[in-house]
């Protein structure tokens, strides 16, 4: 199968939104003792949550994931490879540049430590810096879970995703009569909705790709659209669950931690309308300005992903430390007209930030080739990549949903699981290529990145 460079476009929107939405919904203010702080603008002026309807696209990056993960696993299948083989070369293509960002924050933080910076301050920036890695196990687990999935899906078609949906509006429902009537106990059932919904759209990739959504005919995608939108419209409404797709401090309910059955019932009407407009955008990305664009985004898609925030941190030092910066009311007419040279400014920094760092992409890309697992690993190998991905994949749920400088401290243990399971995944692979005097397979790294990531 020619690769689909729709695909490659929704994966670079998705990313592109991500950072614009971050971006958008991040305002500082300067305090009268000279702190800085980012009052939280979905909680602050509460309108700006009907923005995240538009802001909140993951499902269509896990959709995409899905289609690119069916066949990449589909032609290892076949020239042999095993499920721990091609999970680990796909979680080494991410666990790289992620324990490398990982590593330069967290060094940040224990200088900052060490030299005094007030802890409240540290802890904001850490949860600043690790705010976008919900996203990071999830995609990881579901990874790890795609032999299993691919499975079901030759076997069910697409009533395996319409069975996991059944069941994570269900856990989605008893989450929210849990919360409605005060009652604990349903946080471990409601986590597994992170895989659910999440692992629906994902599910809908492998649908997607082999033509079970209706290839050519729009009934299928027409039917996602209207019943997903009009689902999710009944459950903001008259249902209980908030309209903000993303995490508001203070409201009871959430949409996405875990996700919820309002957030099941958007992602199937985002895929709905993907699948409706795709004739449209393919025939654009046959302009060659415009498939350049979607290549430059797609090949540096995991470098925006994690140091997208950075500039943030840049631009506060630069122009709110210094008082350099006007501070309109904060949610004002005003302020958001600033909101027009905010972005510009922070992405102007962002592309000079990435190209500092293109020399260490390159290297991670580089030493990624070297690292990467054996295709057809087993035996002690197997279980070393399994175990890797475990700690790794336990390091990254505890910075998602801590940062990197929970109470102003230094996160030791996570910070030695990420570097233990990244080690463990890379290390079986290297130790064969020095047995072998250093050779690698000739692939293209970068292309590969594109796919997992």
């Amino acid at each position: 199968m020619n690769r689909d460079r729709y695909v490659d476009f929704l994966r670079a929107w998705a990313i592109l939104l991500v950072v614009l939405g971050h971006w958008l919904i991040t305002g500082l203010v300067r305090r009268p003792g000279g702190e800085i702080d980012a009052p939280e603008l979905l909680a602050t002026v509460p309108w700006t949550q009907w923005l995240t309807l538009g802001f909140q696209i993951m499902p269509l990056f896990f959709l995409a994931g899905g289609c690119a993960a069916a066949g990449s696993w589909a032609r290892a299948r076949t020239a042999g490879g095993t499920a721990a083989g091609w999970v680990g070369q796909r979680a080494v293509r991410l666990l790289l540049p992620t324990a490398a960002y990982s590593g330069l924050v967290l060094l940040a933080v224990g200088v900052c430590s060490g030299l005094g910076v007030d802890p409240a301050t540290l802890a904001l920036v850490g949860w600043a810096m690790a705010m976008q890695f919900w996203f990071l196990p999830v995609y990881l687990l579901l990874s790890a879970l795609t032999p299993a999935m691919y499975a079901l899906h030759e076997r069910w078609g697409v009533r395996a995703p319409v069975g996991m949906g059944v069941l994570g509006f269900g856990i989605g429902v008893l989450v929210a009569a849990a919360d409605a009537s005060r009652s604990g106990g349903v946080e471990v059932v409601g986590a597994l909705n992170y895989l659910l919904v999440w692992g629906v759209v994902y599910q809908l990739g492998f649908c997607w790709r082999d033509g079970s959504l209706g290839s050519g005919r729009r009934a299928v995608p027409v039917t996602m659209a209207v019943a997903g939108g009009l689902g999710f419209a009944a459950l903001v409404g008259p249902g209980p669950f908030p309209v903000s797709l993303i995490l508001v401090t203070g409201q009871e309910l959430s949409n996405t931690d875990p996700p919820s059955a309002a957030m099941l019932a958007w992602a199937v009407a985002q895929v709905g309308v993907a699948l409706l407009v795709a004739p449209v955008v393919r025939r654009a990305l046959e302009r060659a300005r415009v498939a350049r664009a979607v290549r430059v985004l797609g090949a540096g898609s995991m470098a925006l992903y994690l140091w997208h925030m950075l500039p943030v941190l840049i631009v506060a030092a630069a122009f709110y430390l210094t008082g350099l910066a006007p501070e309109p009311g904060y949610g004002s007419l005003a302020w958001w007209a600033l909101r027009v040279p905010w972005l510009v400014v922070l992405g102007g920094v962002l592309v000079g930030v990435l190209r500092v760092l293109r020399p260490v992409e390159r290297g991670l890309v580089s030493l990624e080739i070297r690292v990467r697992p054996c295709p057809e690993a087993r035996g002690a190998e197997s279980w070393r990549i399994w175990a890797g991905l475990g700690v790794s994949v336990s390091a990254l749920t505890y910075f998602a949903g801590h940062g990197f400088a929970y109470d102003g401290e230094f996160p030791v243990w996570p910070a030695v699981g990420l570097g233990v399971g990244t080690v463990s995944l890379a290390l079986p692979r290297w130790r064969g290529l020095r047995g072998k005097g250093g050779g690698v397979d000739r692939l293209d790294g970068r292309e590969e990145l594109e796919e997992a990531a």
